[in-house]
């Protein structure tokens, strides 16, 4: 399994900005200290992709062999496992790449002019 995690890894770190980590004593991909994948079930032969709920539901739908939920509540979130055994380069390289632009587009949305973030909800100021 070793190539496939090396090949994951690879992956990910041709992404912009991307940058290898730990979560929990677990390798993880970041972009600016947010992680977008992970490599926290490589010994199960799995990588977990941040997706969102609608996201998940699509790969899953597509490829229900290769993409998993993952359990409880991370899995509700769209925490998605891919079965790095079974998925090929082309569809791994297009599940991180969409990882990774949810989290840099929530970095994007949050460095809009104007708005503010506080105690769980957004507003925008009136200019």
């Amino acid at each position: 399994m070793k190539p496939r995690v090396d090949l994951f890894r690879r992956l990910a770190l041709t992404l912009p900005e991307a940058v290898e980590s730990s979560h929990m004593g677990h390798p993880d991909f970041r972009i600016n200290d947010r992680i977008f994948a992970t490599l926290s079930a490589q010994e199960r032969g799995r990588g977990t992709l941040k997706l969102t709920i609608e996201q998940q539901q699509a790969f899953i739908a597509e490829m229900p062999t290769i993409f998993e939920p993952v359990q409880g509540g991370w899995g509700r979130m769209g925490m998605t496992f891919v079965d790095l055994g079974h998925v090929d380069e082309e569809t791994l390289k297009g599940a991180l790449i969409t990882a990774y632009n949810n989290v840099k587009l929530k970095q994007a949305k949050k460095k809009v002019p104007g708005t503010t973030k506080r105690a769980g909800y957004s507003s925008t100021r009136l200019q």
